[in-house]
């Protein structure tokens, strides 16, 4: 039986296909381009693909279908890059963003080192596996990120620092200037937070410097699910209140390993709201050669997590308070019509990450969905944005003339001593995103991004990436080609641009072996 959903040409228009669907994807073996389907299986959306040479490989996409169509619908192209840097190919091969790309750079990953001071057996990053070590200049550097900042119609102004682990560079301070000199406004960093608990004052030194957010993994309340830095976290959370540092809690979600603790993950968070920005869940992506059968006992989809959720928090939070990345698009919209200004669109697939918003009032967790009607709110936004655009109002008392915000939201079960509906009005008429940093500050930001591998990879989601890597060879490289084709894009450019462990040791002194703090081996 075929069953409609909602997808998008390429002109951004809402049209309707049915499920089965074709797409294209990448055989895990031989990396050639095969077609694939996506279709409904026993309630789960599935791809499968058959490689000549290879045969079949089926996987699971989504694991709920109801939430799959609920989440296509507020699908959206972005506008594409004017000035792509590399010639249009076939994608996922000639990456670096070609003409075929349709999202900008929302957040662009600078890879500072492939040291790490923890080696996790399903980590994709270990300078000692691939022999080399690979950390780029600050001149590199500053170049990668000017090249962002050059990207039409929407240059970039958010940069991760990652790794390896970041924190290892003793530069880092300089470098955190040099991107705020390029005239970045976010800065975050991605760090296991080790050298957080264990150097004295170093959460004051890059706050200073000019980092935003520290993006600290988490993968669980107690030491089995969370070996990694669980000893530190009560210190790490310590030096961040100390300097005023804001953290996102960042777990890897692994099927069978430290699935049963997202619910304690969130109430985690908000017991530390004061210094707890969000929770980002990253369902593990599988890379590398795996069975199927361990595929089966890892996989886990974003649906999976949410389902997972809702049980652990007793409903407090449930799936449907969740929406898909690209549903903000209309705000964008709304702000680009009246100012006739490019705006940041967050165009990324539907099916690459869910998110909602959570209060914490009295020890329980209230998402917005419970006093706002998302969906309507949305729509309505949607239409005047169009409205605007075709009769060019942009008097102030007009634009209050023609839309109010306060029927889509309940104020009588509203969080106390906060106004929504100020908020939304300085984000829409005034373009002041102060009252939106306040906002931040009294909710729990809960998202999920679901990265691809070899085994689930759809063309489709790639083309519309916008976390992206930067490189010292001027490319600027989507997350899901960057990591899951390292042969080609990852591994081939460090190696290219980094110096052989042994020429790095006489050059500093160091042993890498001296870098591990903490040695994860996979759970039995």
């Amino acid at each position: 039986m075929e069953i409609l959903i909602y997808s998008l040409n390429l002109m951004g228009m809402m049209n309707e296909i049915t499920l089965p669907y074709k797409t294209r994807s990448i055989c895990p073996e031989c990396l050639s381009i095969i077609d694939a389907e996506i279709y409904a299986e026993n309630s789960r959306v599935m791809i499968k693909k058959i490689c000549k040479e290879h045969g079949e490989f089926e996987d699971v996409y989504w694991g709920d279908f109801e939430l799959f169509k609920f989440a296509s619908k507020f699908a959206k192209d972005g506008k594409g890059i004017e000035n792509p840097i590399t010639k249009k190919g076939t994608c996922p091969f000639s990456c670096g963003l070609c003409g075929n790309h349709k999202s900008h750079t929302a957040l662009l990953n600078i890879v500072l080192t492939n040291r790490c001071d923890l080696a996790c057996w399903y980590c994709f990053f270990y300078a000692k596996r691939v022999g080399y070590v690979y950390e780029p200049s600050i001149e590199q550097i500053r170049e990668m990120v000017r090249i962002a900042r050059q990207i039409k119609p929407v240059p970039c102004n958010a940069v991760q620092l990652t790794g390896g682990e970041p924190a290892l560079r003793e530069d880092l301070m300089e470098i955190i200037k040099v991107i705020k000199e390029e005239g970045y406004e976010h800065v975050q960093l991605n760090t296991n937070g080790i050298r957080l608990a264990r150097e004295e004052g170093f959460a004051e030194k890059i706050r200073e410097a000019g980092v935003n957010t520290v993006y600290l993994s988490f993968d669980g309340v107690d030491e089995r699910a969370n070996p990694k830095n669980y000893m530190e976290i009560p210190t790490i959370l310590q030096n961040c209140r100390k300097a005023g540092l804001g953290i996102v809690l960042v777990p890897t979600i692994i099927g069978s390993v430290n699935d049963d603790q997202l619910g304690e993950i969130i109430r985690f968070a908000a017991r530390n709201i004061d210094i707890v920005r969000g929770v980002n869940f990253q369902p593990v992506s599988l890379v590398g050669s795996m069975p199927k059968k361990e595929r089966e006992k890892y996989r886990i989809t974003i649906p999976d997590c949410l389902k997972m959720i809702e049980e652990q928090t007793n409903e407090e939070i449930t799936r449907y308070d969740f929406y898909p990345v690209p549903s903000v698009v209309p705000i964008s919209k709304f702000v680009e019509n009246i100012t006739e200004k490019p705006q940041y669109e967050l165009t990324a697939h539907f099916a690459c990450g869910m998110a909602t918003y959570v209060f914490v009032e009295d020890s329980k967790l209230i998402p917005i969905t419970r006093f706002i009607d998302i969906t309507g709110l949305l729509e309505f936004i949607s239409r005047r944005a169009e409205e605007i655009k075709k009769s060019k109002i942009k008097s102030l008392k007009a634009l209050k003339d023609l839309i109010d915000l306060r029927k889509f939201i309940d104020s009588s079960k509203a969080p106390k001593g906060i106004s929504v509906a100020k908020i939304l009005f300085n984000i829409l008429f005034r373009h002041d995103y102060s009252a939106l940093g306040e906002f931040h500050k009294r909710t729990l930001f809960i998202g999920l991004m679901h990265f691809q591998d070899l085994y689930n990879y759809d063309i489709a989601r790639v083309e519309r990436c916008e976390i992206h890597y930067a490189t010292p060879d001027g490319r600027i490289i989507p997350f899901c080609t960057f990591n899951v084709i390292p042969e080609i894009y990852r591994d081939k450019i460090q190696e290219q641009f980094g110096i052989p462990i042994s020429k790095w040791e006489n050059k500093t002194g160091k042993k890498l072996k001296d870098d591990i703090y903490r040695v994860i081996r996979r759970p039995r």
